[in-house]
């Protein structure tokens, strides 16, 4: 039996659609800094609206992808991480973190934790190309934000740099305080 015209269209577009989608998702693996992988199986509605608000909060991206869409786009890095083919099985949620890792991660973290009993969890995660457990996306949560870690090195690098002036200081007052005695002793001499 020959397909009709409208059946023609529909297969058409849903072959475009798929394209695109994958395109799409081909274009977030490579802007992201990271690419958590959740099991979303069990959250409502409101529950992954509230997720994804909190997401797009810390410049990220929650999207429910096909597993095989998923595992095209991500082609080399796919290919490269057999652990993250592993993790790409049932209901598959992707946080695409285009900006700072680290707060994507910490949004997913505390909302597990602030909704303990919830069946959002972390599958693994791929960060700059390396696979990680979901042990390791929890501990990358835990690392500071990076304004934080700046303040942290720049008061590190400040600390020997006022050390040093101190000392400095300390040996020019000490000179000072020789000579202020050298002339002290000198004008009760002539006295």
């Amino acid at each position: 039996m020959a397909k009709s015209s409208i059946s023609r269209q529909i297969g058409k577009k849903n072959v475009s659609v798929k394209t695109r989608v994958l395109d799409e998702t081909g274009d977030l693996i490579t802007r992201s800094q990271a690419v958590v992988l959740t099991e979303y199986r069990g959250l409502t509605v409101p529950q992954m609206s509230d997720i994804r608000k909190k997401l797009r909060e810390a410049d990220a991206d929650f999207s429910v992808v096909k597993n095989t869409l998923f595992k095209r786009a991500a082609g080399d890095d796919l290919a490269a991480n057999a652990q993250l083919e592993e993790t790409l099985n049932g209901p598959t949620a992707a946080v695409f973190a285009l900006g700072d890792p680290v707060s994507a991660a910490k949004v997913i973290s505390d909302y597990i934790v602030a909704n303990r009993n919830t069946p959002f969890k972390v599958k693994g995660g791929l960060i700059s190309g390396k696979f990680y457990t979901p042990t390791q996306v929890e501990a990358l949560a835990k690392v500071p934000p990076r304004e934080v870690l700046i303040s942290q090195m720049l008061g590190a690098f400040n600390s020997p740099i006022t050390g040093l002036v101190s000392t400095l200081n300390g040996i020019v007052a000490n000179f000072v305080y020789t000579l202020q005695a050298v002339a002290d002793k000198r004008q009760a001499e002539g006295a």
